[in-house]
């Protein structure tokens, strides 16, 4: 019925990671799994099925990596977490769809760009590019 696995929240970190680079062209994913301590195949996996959503784009090469397909603060955790776990609460009823739509509405409601200030925010650091 609902299941947000270990993936979506280390996909947001990542993607927070991403962000926070701003717009320095294609960043290497081990630089990404690096700063963010996620193993980089596993962030491989994600970042994958992120790019078939139309989330990330990628480059190959040495001066390869992944970047936004748009700008982070156009893309919400929701777009994220149903890209990676599918639709959320799919075949919820009664209480439960009214949790459901609780849910989808705030993560609907929060960017990329949002959890990479929030990030910034709690760690002291000013914010130069998103």
């Amino acid at each position: 019925m609902l299941a947000i696995t270990s993936k979506s929240p280390y996909a947001v970190r990542a993607l927070a990671e991403l962000a926070r680079t701003g717009n320095a062209g294609p960043v290497p994913i081990g630089e990404i799994a690096r700063r963010r301590e996620i193993p980089v195949q596993f962030l491989e996996g994600l970042f994958a099925t992120l790019r078939r959503a139309g989330i990330l784009v990628s480059q190959r090469g040495v001066k390869g990596g992944y970047s936004f397909a748009r700008a982070p603060a156009e893309v919400t955790v929701l777009e994220v977490v149903e890209a990676l776990e599918g639709r959320l609460g799919a075949e919820a009823t009664d209480v439960f769809l009214d949790a459901v739509t609780a849910l989808r509405t705030e993560l609907g409601a929060v960017t990329i760009a949002d959890v990479a200030q929030r990030e910034a925010r709690a760690a002291g650091a000013a914010m130069y590019y998103i």
